[in-house]
C-alpha cells in the first residue's frame, strides 16, 4: 500500500455509528457494576424484576422514538397515562359486560382508542395549528392531569371487584415460559416499532421529515400526516403501557405517571436518537429504558447513592447524553 492510499482501519471506524452502539456498551458496564456492588443483583428474580419494571418506560419510549425522530416532542405522556388508566378503570367498574374476560378485553380496546385520540389531539394541534410541540404537549400535560384528578375527585380510582382484579392481574404478574408477560410485550412493541421505522416507506418519511422538513415537503412527503401519525402511535404506546400498569396496583391517581415523560425522553436520548430529529434507534431506546431501571436498581441494592436521588440522577443522565450527542455530531 502506497503512502498516498488511505488505510482501511479509519474508514471502517468512521462508518461505525457510535450513538447506536454506546447504549449497549453502557448497559453492559452497568451490569458489571451491579454485580460488584451487590451479590443479589445478578439473581434471576432481580433481573426479571428489572425487565418487568422497565416495561412502562420502554413501551412509551418506542412511541417517543418515532415522535422525536420526526422532529417532534411529547411532554404529556405521563399525564396521558394517568388519564387513560382512569378511563379504563372506570369502564371496568361500570360492569357493562357480565363476562369478566370480555370486559377486560373491551377495556383494553377502549384504552388504546383513548390513547390514540389523545395522540391525535397532540398531533393535529401541533401540525395544523403550527404550534411548537413543546408548548402543545406542555398544555395537554396539564389538561390530562386535571381531567384524571377531576374523575377521581382528588382521590384515587380503584378496580372495585376483587374477582376482576384477580382475572386481570396475570397481564403484569403472569409468566410465559417462566418469563414475565411484560417482557414479551416490550419485545413485541419494539419489533413493531423497529419494523415501522426501518422497513416501511412511512419510517423513511419519518426520518426525512426529522432531518429536513422543507426538503421532505418539496420531495412530496405529507409532513402533516407523517408527524400526526407519530403522535397517534405515541398515544397507542402509552395505552399499551397503561394496559400493563393497571393490574400492577389496580388503581390510578392524579400522580400516576409522574415524571414518566422525563424518563421516556431520557431513554430515547441515551438510546442514540437525536433530539433534533432525523435519526432514531428503537433498540437503543429499549437499552436506554433498561439503563434507567438498572441504575435505580443498583441505587436500591447499594449504599453508593440514596435511592431518593433517582430523579436527580436521571436528570443528569439526559444532560450528559445531550452533551455526548453534540460532541459526536460535531464535524471533525
Amino acid at each position: 500500500m502506497s503512502a498516498s492510499e488511505p488505510s482501511a482501519g479509519p474508514s471502517v471506524l468512521s462508518r461505525v455509528d457510535l450513538s447506536a452502539v454506546a447504549p449497549f456498551i453502557a448497559l453492559a458496564a452497568l451490569l458489571v457494576l451491579g454485580t460488584t456492588v451487590s451479590p443479589r443483583f445478578m439473581s434471576l428474580d432481580n433481573l426479571t424484576n428489572v425487565l418487568t419494571r422497565s416495561a412502562f418506560i420502554a413501551t412509551i419510549g418506542v412511541g417517543g422514538t418515532l415522535v422525536i425522530t420526526a422532529g417532534g416532542l411529547d411532554l404529556s405522556v405521563g399525564s396521558m397515562a394517568a388519564f387513560v388508566s382512569g378511563i379504563m378503570i372506570l369502564f371496568l367498574n361500570s360492569g357493562l359486560i357480565s363476562n369478566p374476560m370480555l370486559l377486560i378485553a373491551f377495556a383494553m380496546l377502549l384504552a388504546i382508542f383513548v390513547g390514540a385520540l389523545c395522540g391525535l389531539a397532540n398531533g393535529l394541534t401541533t401540525t395544523l395549528g403550527k404550534i411548537e410541540p413543546f408548548i402543545v404537549t406542555l398544555g395537554t400535560m396539564g389538561i390530562f392531569r386535571s381531567l384524571v384528578t377531576w374523575l377521581a375527585q382528588g382521590g384515587s380510582i380503584v378496580i372495585k371487584s376483587p374477582g376482576l382484579r384477580d382475572a386481570y392481574s396475570p397481564v403484569y404478574f403472569g409468566e410465559v415460559f417462566n418469563l414475565p408477560i411484560p417482557i414479551f410485550i416490550i419485545l413485541g412493541v419494539a419489533l413493531i416499532g423497529a419494523f415501522i421505522l426501518y422497513r416501511t416507506a412511512y419510517g423513511r418519511h419519518v426520518m426525512a421529515v426529522g432531518s429536513n422538513e422543507e426538503v421532505a415537503r418539496y420531495s412530496g412527503i405529507n409532513v402533516v400526516r407523517v408527524r400526526t401519525i407519530t403522535y397517534v402511535l405515541q398515544g397507542i404506546c402509552v395505552a399499551i403501557a397503561v394496559i400493563v400498569y393497571v393490574p400492577r396496583l389496580g388503581s390510578t391517581t392524579s400522580t400516576t405517571g409522574l415524571l414518566w415523560e422525563l424518563q421516556a425522553i431520557t431513554a430515547v436520548v441515551i438510546g442514540g436518537t437525536r433530539l433534533r430529529g432525523g435519526v432514531g434507534h428503537i433498540w437503543g431506546t429499549i437499552a436506554g429504558a433498561l439503563i434507567l431501571e438498572v441504575i435505580g436498581n443498583i441505587m436500591v441494592l447499594s449504599d453508593l447513592v440514596s435511592e431518593y436521588l433517582i430523579g436527580a440522577v436521571q436528570g443528569a443522565i439526559i444532560v450528559i447524553a445531550m452533551l455526548a450527542q453534540r460532541s459526536l455530531s460535531r464535524p471533525r
